[in-house]
Protein backbone atom coordinates (compact mmCIF):
# COMPACT_ATOMS: atom_id res chain seq x y z
CA UNK A 1 0.00 0.00 0.00
CA UNK A 2 1.29 3.13 -1.10
CA UNK A 3 2.00 6.26 1.76
CA UNK A 4 -0.86 8.70 1.84
CA UNK A 5 0.70 12.22 1.74
CA UNK A 6 -2.54 13.69 2.64
CA UNK A 7 -2.97 11.45 6.01
CA UNK A 8 1.12 11.83 6.77
CA UNK A 9 2.47 14.55 8.70
CA UNK A 10 4.86 16.93 6.37
CA UNK A 11 7.07 19.45 8.10
CA UNK A 12 9.76 20.69 5.52
CA UNK A 13 12.86 21.58 7.46
CA UNK A 14 14.19 23.93 4.35
CA UNK A 15 11.95 26.65 2.65
CA UNK A 16 13.44 30.06 1.08
CA UNK A 17 12.27 33.85 -0.32
CA UNK A 18 15.14 34.37 -2.43
CA UNK A 19 15.63 37.68 -3.58
CA UNK A 20 16.87 37.39 -7.02
CA UNK A 21 15.94 40.63 -8.19
CA UNK A 22 18.81 42.44 -9.89
CA UNK A 23 18.77 45.51 -7.58
CA UNK A 24 19.47 43.37 -4.80
CA UNK A 25 22.86 42.16 -6.77
CA UNK A 26 26.62 43.48 -4.94
CA UNK A 27 28.71 40.95 -7.35
CA UNK A 28 27.15 39.93 -10.19
CA UNK A 29 29.91 37.24 -10.98
CA UNK A 30 29.58 35.27 -7.74
CA UNK A 31 25.24 36.10 -7.70
CA UNK A 32 24.82 35.03 -11.33
CA UNK A 33 26.62 31.63 -10.35
CA UNK A 34 24.12 31.41 -7.41
CA UNK A 35 21.35 32.20 -9.47
CA UNK A 36 21.65 30.06 -12.72
CA UNK A 37 22.79 27.27 -10.22
CA UNK A 38 19.50 27.54 -8.39
CA UNK A 39 17.60 27.98 -11.11
CA UNK A 40 19.31 24.92 -13.17
CA UNK A 41 17.80 22.88 -9.64
CA UNK A 42 14.63 23.59 -10.78
CA UNK A 43 14.49 23.85 -14.37
CA UNK A 44 16.44 20.41 -14.77
CA UNK A 45 15.05 18.59 -11.79
CA UNK A 46 11.42 19.37 -12.12
CA UNK A 47 8.88 17.45 -14.06
CA UNK A 48 7.51 20.24 -16.91
CA UNK A 49 4.45 20.47 -15.06
CA UNK A 50 6.20 22.23 -12.59
CA UNK A 51 9.09 24.18 -14.51
CA UNK A 52 8.67 28.36 -14.86
CA UNK A 53 10.71 30.59 -16.50
CA UNK A 54 13.59 31.97 -15.96
CA UNK A 55 12.56 35.65 -15.36
CA UNK A 56 9.91 34.78 -13.38
CA UNK A 57 12.24 32.98 -10.76
CA UNK A 58 15.02 36.04 -10.93
CA UNK A 59 12.80 38.25 -8.98
CA UNK A 60 12.41 39.19 -5.31
CA UNK A 61 9.61 36.70 -3.99
CA UNK A 62 7.24 37.15 -1.43
CA UNK A 63 7.07 35.46 1.89
CA UNK A 64 3.16 34.81 0.85
CA UNK A 65 4.34 33.16 -2.31
CA UNK A 66 6.36 30.47 -0.40
CA UNK A 67 3.38 29.85 2.03
CA UNK A 68 0.85 28.98 -0.55
CA UNK A 69 3.52 26.93 -2.53
CA UNK A 70 4.36 24.88 0.39
CA UNK A 71 0.16 24.51 2.02
CA UNK A 72 -1.92 25.35 -0.93
CA UNK A 73 0.04 23.37 -3.94
CA UNK A 74 1.68 20.51 -2.00
CA UNK A 75 1.19 18.05 1.12
CA UNK A 76 3.02 20.24 3.41
CA UNK A 77 1.92 21.44 6.35
CA UNK A 78 4.35 22.71 8.62
CA UNK A 79 7.73 24.38 6.91
CA UNK A 80 10.63 25.85 8.43
CA UNK A 81 12.25 29.04 6.68
CA UNK A 82 15.74 29.64 6.41
CA UNK A 83 17.53 33.29 5.68
CA UNK A 84 20.72 33.26 4.10
CA UNK A 85 23.24 35.76 4.36
CA UNK A 86 26.15 34.51 3.07
CA UNK A 87 25.58 35.78 -0.34
CA UNK A 88 26.64 38.60 -2.81
CA UNK A 89 23.90 40.13 -2.32
CA UNK A 90 23.13 43.93 -0.40
CA UNK A 91 20.38 42.45 1.62
CA UNK A 92 21.08 38.47 1.83
CA UNK A 93 19.57 36.12 -0.87
CA UNK A 94 16.71 35.68 2.11
CA UNK A 95 16.66 38.70 3.59
CA UNK A 96 16.28 37.89 8.00
CA UNK A 97 13.47 39.81 8.22
CA UNK A 98 11.48 38.00 6.03
CA UNK A 99 11.62 35.24 8.87
CA UNK A 100 10.14 37.80 11.62
CA UNK A 101 7.16 38.14 8.89
CA UNK A 102 6.91 34.96 7.76
CA UNK A 103 6.61 33.56 11.31
CA UNK A 104 4.34 36.24 12.45
CA UNK A 105 2.23 36.26 9.53
CA UNK A 106 1.57 32.05 9.54
CA UNK A 107 2.80 31.20 13.67
CA UNK A 108 1.51 27.42 13.56
CA UNK A 109 2.59 26.95 9.69
CA UNK A 110 5.92 28.29 10.04
CA UNK A 111 9.44 27.89 12.53
CA UNK A 112 12.98 29.77 11.61
CA UNK A 113 16.36 29.87 11.74
CA UNK A 114 18.14 32.71 12.73
CA UNK A 115 21.94 32.95 10.41
CA UNK A 116 24.83 35.04 10.65
CA UNK A 117 28.19 35.36 9.09
CA UNK A 118 30.69 33.81 11.73
CA UNK A 119 33.63 35.90 9.91
CA UNK A 120 32.11 39.36 11.50
CA UNK A 121 33.27 38.15 14.65
CA UNK A 122 31.48 39.92 17.56
CA UNK A 123 29.23 41.83 15.36
CA UNK A 124 27.99 38.00 14.03
CA UNK A 125 26.96 37.53 17.78
CA UNK A 126 25.24 40.95 18.20
CA UNK A 127 23.35 39.65 15.18
CA UNK A 128 22.53 36.48 16.35
CA UNK A 129 20.80 38.16 19.48
CA UNK A 130 18.85 40.42 17.63
CA UNK A 131 17.31 37.73 15.80
CA UNK A 132 16.91 35.52 18.77
CA UNK A 133 15.00 38.54 20.29
CA UNK A 134 12.75 39.44 17.19
CA UNK A 135 11.56 35.81 15.68
CA UNK A 136 12.45 33.20 18.52
CA UNK A 137 14.45 30.82 16.29
CA UNK A 138 14.41 27.25 16.46
CA UNK A 139 17.86 26.31 14.98
CA UNK A 140 21.19 28.32 13.19
CA UNK A 141 21.78 28.13 10.05
CA UNK A 142 25.42 28.94 8.46
CA UNK A 143 27.22 28.62 5.22
CA UNK A 144 31.18 28.63 4.80
CA UNK A 145 31.24 30.90 2.32
CA UNK A 146 31.25 34.50 3.21
CA UNK A 147 30.98 38.03 1.09
CA UNK A 148 31.21 40.59 3.67
CA UNK A 149 34.51 41.90 2.80
CA UNK A 150 32.89 42.33 -0.93
CA UNK A 151 35.19 39.31 -2.02
CA UNK A 152 34.58 36.03 -1.34
CA UNK A 153 35.92 34.07 1.72
CA UNK A 154 35.61 30.94 3.68
CA UNK A 155 36.05 29.73 7.37
CA UNK A 156 35.73 26.37 8.99
CA UNK A 157 33.31 24.53 11.54
CA UNK A 158 36.39 23.36 13.54
CA UNK A 159 37.70 26.98 14.08
CA UNK A 160 37.77 27.70 17.89
CA UNK A 161 38.59 31.48 16.80
CA UNK A 162 35.83 32.13 14.30
CA UNK A 163 33.41 29.28 14.59
CA UNK A 164 33.10 28.07 18.84
CA UNK A 165 32.26 31.60 19.76
CA UNK A 166 29.00 31.47 17.69
CA UNK A 167 28.15 27.97 18.63
CA UNK A 168 28.30 29.46 22.48
CA UNK A 169 26.39 32.17 21.60
CA UNK A 170 24.07 30.38 20.00
CA UNK A 171 24.12 27.82 23.35
CA UNK A 172 23.29 30.94 25.63
CA UNK A 173 20.39 32.01 23.35
CA UNK A 174 18.89 28.65 23.63
CA UNK A 175 19.49 27.64 20.16
CA UNK A 176 20.98 23.91 19.87
CA UNK A 177 20.50 23.08 16.25
CA UNK A 178 23.16 24.33 14.44
CA UNK A 179 22.46 23.90 10.74
CA UNK A 180 25.73 24.37 8.22
CA UNK A 181 25.54 24.12 4.28
CA UNK A 182 27.58 21.26 3.06
CA UNK A 183 28.07 19.16 -0.38
CA UNK A 184 26.98 21.39 -2.80
CA UNK A 185 29.14 24.60 -3.41
CA UNK A 186 27.39 27.67 -3.68
CA UNK A 187 28.25 28.79 -6.56
CA UNK A 188 31.52 29.26 -8.67
CA UNK A 189 33.52 28.79 -5.43
CA UNK A 190 36.04 26.48 -4.57
CA UNK A 191 34.73 23.13 -3.13
CA UNK A 192 36.81 21.95 -0.43
CA UNK A 193 34.87 24.60 2.34
CA UNK A 194 31.66 22.12 1.39
CA UNK A 195 33.56 18.77 2.82
CA UNK A 196 31.77 17.73 6.07
CA UNK A 197 35.16 16.58 7.38
CA UNK A 198 35.25 20.09 9.81
CA UNK A 199 31.94 19.21 11.61
CA UNK A 200 33.29 16.23 13.46
CA UNK A 201 35.40 18.53 15.73
CA UNK A 202 32.76 20.15 17.25
CA UNK A 203 30.64 17.60 17.23
CA UNK A 204 32.59 15.99 19.60
CA UNK A 205 33.34 19.00 21.27
CA UNK A 206 29.79 20.33 21.58
CA UNK A 207 28.09 17.08 22.77
CA UNK A 208 25.00 19.06 23.78
CA UNK A 209 24.36 20.82 20.05
CA UNK A 210 22.83 18.82 17.24
CA UNK A 211 24.75 19.75 13.63
CA UNK A 212 22.28 19.56 11.08
CA UNK A 213 24.55 18.68 7.30
CA UNK A 214 22.42 20.02 4.54
CA UNK A 215 22.19 18.40 1.61
CA UNK A 216 24.53 16.21 3.57
CA UNK A 217 25.60 12.87 1.28
CA UNK A 218 24.94 14.45 -2.12
CA UNK A 219 28.53 14.97 -2.27
CA UNK A 220 31.28 13.63 -0.28
CA UNK A 221 28.83 10.78 0.12
CA UNK A 222 30.93 7.95 1.68
CA UNK A 223 32.46 10.77 4.30
CA UNK A 224 29.00 11.51 5.08
CA UNK A 225 27.83 8.34 5.75
CA UNK A 226 30.61 7.21 8.25
CA UNK A 227 30.14 10.68 9.97
CA UNK A 228 26.13 10.26 10.48
CA UNK A 229 26.68 6.47 11.75
CA UNK A 230 29.61 7.80 14.24
CA UNK A 231 28.51 11.10 16.06
CA UNK A 232 25.40 10.42 17.82
CA UNK A 233 24.59 14.57 17.02
CA UNK A 234 25.18 14.48 13.58
CA UNK A 235 22.07 14.47 11.96
CA UNK A 236 21.46 15.22 7.90
CA UNK A 237 18.43 17.29 6.35
CA UNK A 238 17.27 15.71 3.10
CA UNK A 239 17.16 19.02 0.87
CA UNK A 240 18.52 17.83 -2.49
CA UNK A 241 17.51 14.15 -2.27
CA UNK A 242 13.44 14.44 -2.72
CA UNK A 243 14.79 16.79 -6.24
CA UNK A 244 17.24 14.27 -6.92
CA UNK A 245 15.43 11.76 -6.79
CA UNK A 246 12.13 13.33 -9.15
CA UNK A 247 15.06 13.81 -11.63
CA UNK A 248 17.19 10.97 -11.98
CA UNK A 249 15.39 7.92 -9.58
CA UNK A 250 18.35 5.78 -10.22
CA UNK A 251 20.97 8.54 -8.70
CA UNK A 252 18.65 9.28 -5.98
CA UNK A 253 18.46 5.66 -5.21
CA UNK A 254 22.52 5.22 -4.99
CA UNK A 255 22.97 7.93 -2.99
CA UNK A 256 20.42 7.23 -0.38
CA UNK A 257 21.70 3.88 -0.39
CA UNK A 258 25.25 5.15 0.08
CA UNK A 259 24.00 7.29 2.72
CA UNK A 260 22.71 4.13 4.72
CA UNK A 261 25.78 2.46 4.20
CA UNK A 262 27.82 2.45 6.81
CA UNK A 263 25.18 3.14 9.70
CA UNK A 264 21.93 0.88 8.30
CA UNK A 265 18.44 1.41 9.63
CA UNK A 266 19.67 3.53 12.52
CA UNK A 267 21.02 6.30 10.05
CA UNK A 268 16.97 6.37 9.02
CA UNK A 269 16.50 7.68 12.69
CA UNK A 270 18.83 11.04 11.90
CA UNK A 271 17.65 11.89 7.94
CA UNK A 272 14.50 14.67 7.93
CA UNK A 273 13.22 16.02 4.81
CA UNK A 274 13.45 19.36 3.46
CA UNK A 275 12.85 20.69 -0.55
CA UNK A 276 14.40 24.19 -0.31
CA UNK A 277 11.75 25.83 -2.01
CA UNK A 278 11.90 27.87 -4.34
CA UNK A 279 15.06 26.06 -5.68
CA UNK A 280 12.47 23.12 -6.50
CA UNK A 281 8.40 22.82 -5.80
CA UNK A 282 7.46 20.42 -3.15
CA UNK A 283 4.67 18.10 -4.11
CA UNK A 284 7.11 16.34 -7.13
CA UNK A 285 9.69 15.97 -3.96
CA UNK A 286 7.28 14.72 -2.03
CA UNK A 287 5.49 12.41 -4.47
CA UNK A 288 8.93 11.00 -5.65
CA UNK A 289 10.14 9.98 -1.94
CA UNK A 290 6.83 8.80 -1.30
CA UNK A 291 7.19 6.03 -4.48
CA UNK A 292 11.05 5.87 -3.56
CA UNK A 293 12.52 1.89 -2.60
CA UNK A 294 16.09 0.22 -2.79
CA UNK A 295 16.21 -2.89 -5.53
CA UNK A 296 17.43 -5.88 -3.89
CA UNK A 297 20.80 -5.53 -5.99
CA UNK A 298 21.45 -2.40 -3.84
CA UNK A 299 20.37 -3.56 -0.36
CA UNK A 300 22.48 -5.76 -1.15
CA UNK A 301 25.54 -4.69 -3.12
CA UNK A 302 25.73 -1.32 -0.95
CA UNK A 303 25.89 -2.00 2.51
CA UNK A 304 29.41 -2.16 4.11
CA UNK A 305 28.52 -4.19 7.18
CA UNK A 306 25.50 -6.26 5.52
CA UNK A 307 22.63 -6.45 3.02
CA UNK A 308 20.30 -2.77 3.77
CA UNK A 309 17.10 -2.51 4.92
CA UNK A 310 14.68 -1.66 3.04
CA UNK A 311 13.17 1.98 3.41
CA UNK A 312 9.33 1.33 4.80
CA UNK A 313 6.26 3.86 4.73
CA UNK A 314 7.26 3.88 8.43
CA UNK A 315 10.83 5.38 7.67
CA UNK A 316 9.50 7.59 5.45
CA UNK A 317 6.76 8.73 8.04
CA UNK A 318 9.72 9.14 10.15
CA UNK A 319 11.92 10.91 7.70
CA UNK A 320 9.30 13.22 6.53
CA UNK A 321 8.48 14.96 10.19
CA UNK A 322 8.91 12.55 13.11
CA UNK A 323 12.56 12.74 12.57
CA UNK A 324 12.74 16.28 12.65
CA UNK A 325 9.67 17.02 15.37
CA UNK A 326 11.82 15.06 18.02
CA UNK A 327 14.85 16.75 16.87
CA UNK A 328 13.52 20.32 17.98
CA UNK A 329 11.26 18.93 20.79
CA UNK A 330 7.68 19.53 19.07
CA UNK A 331 4.71 17.17 19.09
CA UNK A 332 3.51 15.96 15.83
CA UNK A 333 -0.07 15.76 17.15
CA UNK A 334 0.33 19.35 18.18
CA UNK A 335 1.38 20.42 15.39
CA UNK A 336 -0.54 18.92 13.21
CA UNK A 337 -4.14 19.97 15.32
CA UNK A 338 -2.65 23.55 15.45
CA UNK A 339 -3.49 23.99 11.43
CA UNK A 340 -6.13 21.61 10.91
CA UNK A 341 -8.55 24.08 10.79
CA UNK A 342 -6.81 26.77 9.12
CA UNK A 343 -6.96 28.66 5.76
CA UNK A 344 -5.19 26.25 3.75
CA UNK A 345 -6.43 23.01 5.49
CA UNK A 346 -10.11 24.50 4.41
CA UNK A 347 -8.69 25.14 1.16
CA UNK A 348 -7.08 21.60 0.43
CA UNK A 349 -10.15 20.21 1.63
CA UNK A 350 -12.26 21.27 -0.22
CA UNK A 351 -10.36 22.06 -3.93
CA UNK A 352 -7.86 19.66 -3.34
CA UNK A 353 -4.16 20.44 -4.20
CA UNK A 354 -3.58 24.03 -6.21
CA UNK A 355 -2.37 23.85 -9.80
CA UNK A 356 1.64 24.29 -9.45
CA UNK A 357 2.66 27.75 -9.34
CA UNK A 358 -0.91 29.18 -9.86
CA UNK A 359 -1.13 30.74 -6.04
CA UNK A 360 2.23 33.03 -7.15
CA UNK A 361 3.23 35.31 -9.59
CA UNK A 362 5.75 32.73 -11.03
CA UNK A 363 4.86 31.84 -14.93
CA UNK A 364 4.92 27.96 -15.80
CA UNK A 365 7.20 27.44 -19.11
CA UNK A 366 5.02 25.97 -21.78
CA UNK A 367 5.93 22.33 -22.78
CA UNK A 368 8.37 21.96 -25.59
CA UNK A 369 6.94 21.12 -28.98
CA UNK A 370 7.25 17.11 -30.10
CA UNK A 371 9.74 17.03 -33.13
Amino acid sequence: MTLDLNETFVLDAVSHAYNLDAANVLDERYAQGIGEMLFGMLDQGMPQSHRITHDSFFRDWSIEEVATLLFAESDTDVATFHPILAAPFENGLVEPHKAKRITEKYPDRFLAYATVDPLEGEDALDELERQAEAFDPVGLKLYPSSWGTGEHRTWRMDDPRIAYPVFEKARELGIDVIAIHKALAFGPVPRTPYDPADVDEPAENFPELAFEVVHGGLAFTEETAWQVARFPNVYVNMEGYGLLMAANSTKGEETFAELLSVGGEAVMEKLFWGTGVMAGHAQPQLEAFRDFELSDRTRRDVGVLGKLPQVTDEHKRKMLGENYAELLGLDVDSLREAVADDEFAKRRAADGLAEPYSTTDAERTEPEAAS
